[in-house]
């Protein structure tokens, strides 16, 4: 994004996970926007005893498989986690796939090749990627939260393919109250949104008491058409697809909010 650009004047609810935004505040402050941060999600690591159990065994195995995906920045730090304490020297011939450019970057540190799409964030762009169309007989590992959803792995076995969950998280809605979030909306003066999934959007239009109308007039940021769909299916009005979730996608969709008479 432009250094000449400018989001003065832009007061942006962000309502991803806390850990995943400390850089977009960065950028939109360094831009002269101002930052609401209302995480709806809360993520937190997979901690009973048997379900990390069979994280440990399918981690210690990683080296019978032929890729790992990892279908979030979260799923990649907790993934690498993982992988640090149980392989301090990697095992080789894997491939890596991510979700987006964000998620690719977490999995820089890796010896493994790491591919992602560069035409959208979706299940189904990952799905379109070259190496994971001829994978008969392929093992592949799964890293994601628990539940979600199962496009990626009922495509990849119709494919021939054995999938592998690795589940390491769980999705938290937090505890406000029922009025918190319209009441912010309304005192900060919010005037753009970005919302980065179709279950966060699901607990903003909760915490609306499904009253999309109260947002009628505020830009909401997507990352995909698929959730632009579900949002204008939901009654949102001014939905825009910025086609990503990294920071500079998402900062050139909340410029393209700002007014031109400015």
């Amino acid at each position: 994004m432009s250094d000449q650009v400018q989001l003065t004047g832009l007061n942006v609810l962000l309502t991803r996970p806390q850990l995943q935004s400390a850089s977009l505040v960065k950028a939109i402050k360094g831009h002269g926007g101002h930052v609401c941060e209302v995480p709806l999600i809360e993520i937190e690591a997979v901690t009973d005893g048997d379900a990390c159990e069979t994280i440990k065994n399918r981690i210690l195995s990683l080296d019978q498989y032929h890729a790992a995906i990892f279908i979030s920045t979260n799923a990649a730090r907790l993934g690498l986690e993982w992988i640090d304490a149980w392989w301090p020297q990697l095992p080789t011939g894997l491939s890596a796939y991510a979700v987006g450019p964000g998620t690719a970057r977490s999995l820089q540190v890796l010896d493994w090749p790491v591919f992602y799409s560069d035409k959208g964030v979706t299940s189904e762009h990952l799905l379109a990627l070259p190496g994971l169309q001829d994978i008969s007989g392929q093992r592949i590992a799964l890293f994601r939260g628990v539940g979600g959803r199962e496009l990626i792995a009922e495509t990849l076995r119709e494919r021939g393919a054995t999938v592998d969950y690795i589940e390491l998280y769980h999705r938290r809605t937090p505890d406000y109250g029922s009025d918190m979030l319209l009441r912010l909306i309304q005192q900060d003066h919010i005037n753009a949104i970005v919302v980065t999934s179709a279950q966060i959007l699901d607990v903003m239009l909760h915490f609306l008491q499904n009253n999309p109308a109260a947002v009628a007039s505020i830009p909401v940021i997507v990352p995909s058409e698929r959730i632009r769909q579900y949002a204008l299916d939901a009654g949102l009005v001014r939905v825009i697809n910025a086609g990503g979730a990294d920071d500079e996608t998402v900062l050139e969709a909340l410029a393209g909010t700002v007014a031109p008479s400015r």
